[in-house]
Order: structure tokens, then sequence, then C-alpha cells
């Protein structure tokens, strides 16, 4: 994240220490957020411990997180310019001091990584060294007017007070003016504020696309015409869209720590520092809350039902799931079919065994997908071992381009047999033409995987289809057929 610096006057003798807060000053990131996000995905029963450890204290909270979790602080989101700045102090001959609220476990580590400071101060099972606790460490070591101050929250207001100079870093509008107005500000370094471009990314909008999968049981019903039907419809979307970005925003902040060794998942917000993980702590409830909200006002019991049972999915899947072998692809599966399932409820239409069935191999395949482009990017770098977060090797690959074409094809035997079904002869007046389908499919499937391989498959999969102008032009004929077989 770049950062402008700002020197709003000439500094005085570096002969006094500079000190220098964590969270939020040098880290683009708060490592509480941090290690009780490790936390969760770790051993979530803990988490349930959370209330009774705060409620002795935020220093017991942070000691029995710590003796609890590790984290890689090396791929951690630094503030780069910040860090700039300091070793040109350092070499300058200036003393830097490491005071941060954080546990002492993971300042050490941080220490131990940059190799940047003389001292260390940090919070350990008796003390939390914030605001006024921190100011008064530092007046007993230094004195008053001893040591200058760089930080960039609320908290660090007692400790500017107590400073010879302020290093306001990446502050907010409010905090910088007070810090203005009580200390000698010698330094502001001005952050990028997160921009409207990172939530959406977060929230993965474009991922709603995936949503549209709700219309399918409309469309099979034959009812799309219906007003009523599309206004349902519109609901359902809009509420699985907020409850799928609640998923997203939380999927990316259990696995921000394997992101950020993942060339392209580490420009992620999360991962990146672009957007805190504060933030994405307060945005994944309320994004469920109004997703439930919406589907419990407007629309049946059952599709409120069918949101949980996705939610839920998609939790496991987040906290366990994602890392155990063909679990992971055939819980994608279910996630995608669930949509479908939700277009029912919503719809309130049957949900037929043709439609169940065509959908699991489908999605079968396209999860396959998703996973061998990713293990061939780790094998063209040169990888062999466990991809991280993951079940798979590299050496894998084989295997699961041969799982994920034939689940694909065994789609297209769903189709031809549902063409056969008697009940289907009865729905349209030339169900003959349905046949059509077959081969659209088997040329769509196959494509699909020969890209695949080739490497030139970079997006999500159903995103891709989405995108891609021969798969929208088989999606576009295949509606035809059906529609002139009606």
């Amino acid at each position: 994240m770049p950062d402008t610096p700002v020197i709003s006057q000439p500094l005085f003798s570096e002969a006094v220490p500079l000190v220098i807060d964590l969270d939020g000053t040098l880290l683009h990131g708060n490592l509480l957020a941090e290690s009780a996000l490790a936390l969760l995905k770790n051993s979530w029963l803990d988490v349930f411990k959370l209330p009774f450890w705060l409620s002795k204290g935020k220093a017991v909270l942070k000691q029995e997180i710590a003796s609890r979790v590790s984290l890689d602080v090396s791929a951690l989101p630094f503030n780069q310019a910040l860090i700039e700045r300091l070793k040109e102090q350092r070499l300058n001959g200036r003393a830097l001091v490491l005071a941060t609220a954080s546990h002492r476990k993971f300042a050490d580590q941080v220490q131990e990584h940059l190799q940047l400071f003389d001292k260390v101060l940090a919070s350990d099972s008796d003390h939390n060294l914030s605001a006024h606790t921190k100011r008064d460490a530092l007046v007993a070591l230094y004195g008053e007017r001893g040591f200058d101050y760089a930080g960039n929250s609320r908290d660090d207001l007692p400790v500017w007070q107590a400073c010879r100079q302020a290093w306001v870093v990446n502050a907010s509008e409010g905090v910088e003016a007070v810090a203005r107005a009580q200390s000698t500000v010698a330094v502001a370094m001005h952050g990028v504020p997160p921009a409207r471009a990172a939530w959406i990314k977060a929230l993965r909008l474009h991922q709603w696309l995936k949503n549209l999968l709700i219309f399918v049981p409309l469309l099979a019903s034959h009812q799309i015409a219906q007003p009523g039907q599309l206004w349902r419809g519109l609901i359902a979307f809009v509420a699985f869209g907020l409850c799928a970005s609640s998923v997203y925003v939380l999927n990316d902040l259990l696995d921000v720590a394997d992101d950020r060794h993942h060339s392209t998942k580490s420009k992620r917000p999360f991962a990146s520092g672009a957007l805190s993980l504060a933030a994405g702590l307060v945005a994944f409830p309320m994004l469920l809350i109004a997703a439930f909200a919406l589907a419990l006002a407007l629309l049946p019991w059952q599709f409120a039902a069918a949101l949980g049972a996705y939610y839920l999915i998609t939790l496991a899947y987040s906290l366990g799931l994602k890392r155990m072998v063909m679990v992971d692809v055939i819980t994608l599966a279910v996630l995608y079919t669930q949509r479908i399932v939700a277009g029912t409820f919503a719809f309130a239409v049957n949900l037929t065994f043709w439609m169940l069935a065509f959908s699991m191999f489908i999605f079968l395949s396209l999860a396959l997908v998703k996973r061998y482009t990713e293990l061939r990017e780790a094998r063209q770098m040169g990888a062999s071992s466990q991809a991280r977060g993951r079940g798979y090797f590299p050496d894998d690959l084989e295997m699961i381009a041969s799982l994920g074409a034939a689940s694909g094809y065994l789609s297209i035997l769903v189709l031809a047999l549902y063409i056969q079904d008697k009940a289907t002869a009865a729905l349209y007046q030339r169900p003959e033409l349905i046949w059509l389908t077959c081969p659209l499919l088997l040329y769509w499937v196959g494509r699909t995987w020969l890209l695949t391989h080739r490497g030139q498959m970079h997006d999500d999969p159903v995103v891709f289809a989405i995108k891609d102008r021969a798969s929208l032009t088989v999606g576009l004929l295949f509606g035809l057929i059906f529609w002139l077989a009606k």
C-alpha cells in the first residue's frame, strides 16, 4: 500500500529514541485480529472462550490466544514506506524501539524478522501495553519529552502528549487533528484510504453471477414469463448474493495466512492489507444479517432454511472440509447445487431427481477444473509438496483431469436419460429436439477441460462460462432448443 510522507517541519536532534507502534502503524493490520482468526481456523471451539478471557482483561485475552496459535510474520503486510524511513533513521545512529499492545510473542517474532529495533516493549499476561499504560512505561524509561513516537490511532493520543515529537502514520483526519492540537507533529505519513474497488473485490460482486442458478427451476418449470415469480427471483438473487458475499469475506479472513503465500491471492484486499481484518470482521456478520432479514421478510421460510444450509456448509468448508481430498470438490458441487435447491423453494416449484443429478455431476466437474488450475500453476512454479491449505499434490493433476472430465460427461448421460423419461415427454411437444443439447454439452465440457489443460482457465469456471463467448453461444443455443421443444 503506497504512502506519501509529509514533513511538516524540520526534525530536531535524533539523539532521543524513536518509538514505533506496531498495529496500524508499522503493520497494515492488527495482530489481535490476525491471531483471533488463526484461533478460529485452528480450534474453532476455543472461540467460545473469548468472552470469558476478555472478562479477565485484554492482557489475559492476548495471552490465551498467543499460547494457542502461531503466526507467519514474514508474510504480514508491513508498511514498507515507514520501514524505509526507519532504516534511514537507524543508519543515522538513532535508537529504534518497538512498543506495541500486541503480545510479546508476536512482537519478538516481528523483530526477529525485521531486525530493526534496539528494544521491544509489548503486552504480556499481566499488562496490556496500550494508551496510558504505554505512555507510563515509556515515560518511566525515557522521561517526559525524552522520546519521539510514531502511531496511528486514538489509543496513541496519550503517548503523543508525553513525547517530544509525534510521527502520525496512516491516521484518520480526526486523530491527526487532535494530535496536531496537543503535540508537535514532525512527520505525517498519509496512507491511501480503502478504495471502493477494494470492497467490490472483497465482496466479489462478480461472483453474484453464480446466483443466476436460482432461476434454473423457474426456467425448467416454464414460468419465466410470470412477473410475480420474476420479482421473487430478484429478491432471492439479492439475498443469496449478500449471503455469498458474507461467506467470501469470512473465507478470505480465515485464509489470509495461506493467501499471502499465493502468487495471485496475495493481492486480495485482506491479504494485501488494502482492507483491515477488523473491517472484515464487522462486514461479514452485517451482510449475513441483511441476507436473512430479506429472505425471512419477503420469501418462503423454506428459502431461508436453504440459505442457512448453504451458509453452514460453506462455514464447514472454510473451517476444514477444503483441506480434505475430494471432500472439498464434492462440497463445492453441493454448494452450486444448493442455489438451485433454494430456487425451487423461492418459486414454490418441484425439485426433480434429474435436476439434482445433472447439477451434482456438472458442478463436480467444474469444481475439479478449479483444483486443476491451482495445482497446474503450483507445478509450473516448481512445487512438488502438498499445496498449502489443500489436500492435493501437483502430481495429482492427471487424476483430477480424469475425474473431472468423467464427471462432466456423466452429466450429459443424465441429460440423455432425462430426455427419455415419460414425464419429460409430457412437458414438451417435441421432446426429441432436446437430444440436440447433448452434442452441445459434449462440446462445451470437452472444450472447458482442454482450455484448463492448456492453462487458459484463469477464473472461476462458472464465471468464466458467463464471460466466455463460446460458452454464451452454447448457452443461448441450449435455451433455444428447449424453447423449440416446448
